[in-house]
């Protein structure tokens, strides 16, 4: 998908069709599994001699563009974007293409499924295993690394994760679940769920036009355009929609990617924010993939604090690929985590996330009305400081502190309200820059019938870099308009609103055993002691166990933690269960014990509709995971 400032589809058709590949490119169309037409130009790094072979860059473009775009002269920085003459010029051969269903290729947009899309890029590389001018690694399988954003970005994983041929990756602002990323908890993100739409049907539409294998036409799915429509009208991604974008999104199998993988997201993005890749860290972690992570200031989004790492992202790409590629061990690759803070200062850490450090709290209360009329708060691509907000300060720190993850924020509420299942939303402001802290908004499931009810959510991950003189503030409010039309009406009383902002260790953090140790990187000119004391960090926890069936009551759950520190708890089922039951989430339950004693013992509650969904699967697998030290779930039984 495309940045606010290039949602100008007539531009993006006129330069498809008036900047066409240079001379030296070879214009191909591969058919892939299913007979679909995948239109396609290869060019050859320069200077290359008869029987000289090397590495190629595979790329296509965002949601709407051809491939056209990722040949333009310098790339695109806010976008975290290498053109394809970079790599050229760098000695790399170029294959880029343009998407199923979009410019001159046949089919229709699945939204870089793996099944369809990530299968188009197989096809491609069976072709160019053929060409004398590619590096191979064996029969059939070229030496490869892939890049490009968002759209270009996504197709990488889907790739990836059932093609071992692909030897490096270096995908920007892309995703792991299109569920969260269009549709967090139930709400859509109308702001761009209606680009989706917008975007993609003149392109996948009129460019068919033009195709050299023929009449190419009708490559939108009605069945997309009708379900976002839908949503478009009542707010909310419904059960059809929310399962169209889960079986289209590559989720978990990121964890079967080998392919070594440059992740650039970035901070400003409200599309794909950068807790999609806290995901992607996960799973490639579990997958012992060599990774690192570039946090920019962009993406599909505004940034407000000048994007000063910008200048890095072409030569550490570049880098990754001459590591991963030509094996060039001395390839400055940098540390493993870099990132601009909301400061516009670039720091680094050995690895991400970073070693936790702390926490910074804050709490308070307030009365909060809901109206439709607060819809209109902020941009419809990033949120805005509230008028109507329930407003908790954060208090003073005596020393400087790295603030880079997810918040957690904690309500006891009690509140009327028409319809009563609705949202409201938290968002971190920067009372200085009167701005809220990377545009994010994060969306918080209430049930407003007149009773007393808690909720705990872990927001949309930022970069801050938090002083002595810093001004900061939770906002919790009952409209935003990057999620669209607020339905409800009523007023609720938030009793208790609590504030965790997790403080890394930069210095501290420790490299992943798995990546190698690139040329002068290592640990990052980083960030100074963090407020509330250091902790030492645990590896996460998890024990499987048969679930007959739950109580309403929930499970009680014992286990020790390091240090007295706080422990998170999740009970989760496998994706597929979550999927053959139409569950939101394949998270069923998640509570946090906060620092104490060596032990802790919680009851952890699964909700009613859950409890039923799942009373009948007697054989299903629950996973019960800790942040940290040692976990003993109690026997899941319940009395019919």
């Amino acid at each position: 998908m495309l940045p606010p400032r290039r949602l100008l589809l007539p531009a993006v058709l006129a330069a498809a069709l008036a900047a066409p590949a240079t001379a030296a490119a070879e214009h191909v169309t591969v058919r892939s599994f299913d007979g679909t037409a995948i239109d396609a130009d290869f060019q050859p790094a320069p200077g290359l001699k008869p029987g000289q072979r090397a590495p190629t860059i595979v790329m296509t473009h965002g949601f709407g563009a051809t491939r056209e775009t990722v040949d333009l002269p310098g790339g695109a920085s806010a976008l975290g974007q290498v053109g394809a003459s970079a790599f050229r010029a760098h000695g790399y051969n170029t294959l880029t293409f343009d998407s199923r269903g979009f410019g001159r290729s046949g089919g229709e947009v699945q939204l870089d499924s793996p099944d369809f899309e990530g299968r188009d890029v197989s096809a491609l590389l069976d072709w160019l295993a053929g060409r004398p001018e590619a590096q191979l690694d064996g029969a059939g399988d070229p030496r490869v690394g892939m890049h490009g954003a968002s759209y270009g970005g996504g197709v990488q994983w889907a790739a990836a994760s059932r093609d071992r041929r692909i030897d490096a990756l270096a995908p920007a602002i892309s995703w792991t679940s299109l569920v969260q990323a269009l549709g967090r908890d139930g709400r859509l993100k109308l702001g761009w769920g209606l680009p989706l739409v917008g975007l993609g049907i003149p392109s996948s539409t009129a460019l068919g036009v033009f195709a050299p294998q023929g009449l190419e036409l009708g490559g939108f799915p009605l069945e997309l355009t009708s379900l976002a429509l839908q949503a478009a009208v009542t707010g909310r991604s419904g059960p059809a929609l929310t399962g169209y974008l889960r079986a289209r999104s590559t989720g978990d199998a990121i964890a079967n990617v080998r392919a070594p993988s440059l992740i650039l997201q970035g901070t400003a993005d409200t599309l794909f924010s950068p807790s999609q890749s806290l995901d992607m860290r996960r799973l490639l972690r579990t997958a012992r993939t060599p990774t690192k992570v570039l946090w920019f200031c962009g993406g599909h989004g505004v940034c407000r604090t000048g994007n000063a790492i910008g200048d890095r992202i072409e030569p550490r790409v570049l880098a990754w690929m001459d590591r991963w590629l030509r094996g060039d061990r001395g390839a400055d690759v940098g540390p493993g985590f870099e990132w601009v803070a909301d400061d516009g200062k670039v720091r680094s850490a050995a690895d991400f996330p970073l070693r936790r450090a702390g926490t910074i709290t804050a709490s308070g209360s307030g009365s909060l009305p809901i109206t439709p009329l607060s819809t209109v708060q902020g941009l419809v691509i990033a949120a805005a400081p509230a008028v109507n907000a329930v407003a908790v300060d954060v208090p003073r720190q005596d020393g400087e502190a790295d603030v880079v993850g997810e918040p957690v924020v904690r309500l006891r509420y009690r509140g009327t309200a028409v319809p009563g299942d609705t949202h409201l939303y938290a968002q971190l402001v920067d009372r200085d820059r009167g701005v809220v802290v990377g545009n994010q908004a994060t969306p918080i499931p209430v049930t407003l019938d007149g009773q007393e009810h808690e909720v705990e959510t872990r927001l949309e991950a930022v970069a801050m870099r938090v002083t002595p003189s810093s001004r900061y503030r939770l906002q919790i409010t009952d409209g935003s308009n990057v999620y669209g039309l607020t339905l409800s009406a009523g007023a609720v009383d938030l009793r208790d609103v609590r504030l965790e902002l997790p403080v890394g260790d930069a210095a501290g953090t420790p490299a992943d055993a798995d990546a190698v140790a690139p040329a002068g990187g290592g640990g990052g000119a980083g960030a100074g002691a963090g407020a509330g004391g250091a902790a030492a960090a645990g590896k996460a926890t998890t024990r499987r166990l048969r679930l007959s069936a739950l109580r309403r009551s929930g499970v009680r759950i014992r286990g020790t933690r390091p240090g007295g520190k706080a422990v998170r708890v999740r009970l989760t089922v496998r994706p597929s269960v979550a999927r053959s039951l139409r569950l939101r989430s394949r998270t069923l339950a998640t509570t946090t014990i906060r620092r104490g004693t060596p032990t802790w013992s919680r009851t952890v509650r699964v909700p009613v509709k859950v409890t039923k969904a799942l009373r009948r699967r007697a054989k299903t697998s629950v996973a019960v995971t800790v942040s940290s030290g040692t976990v003993t779930p109690g026997r899941l039984v319940v009395r019919r």
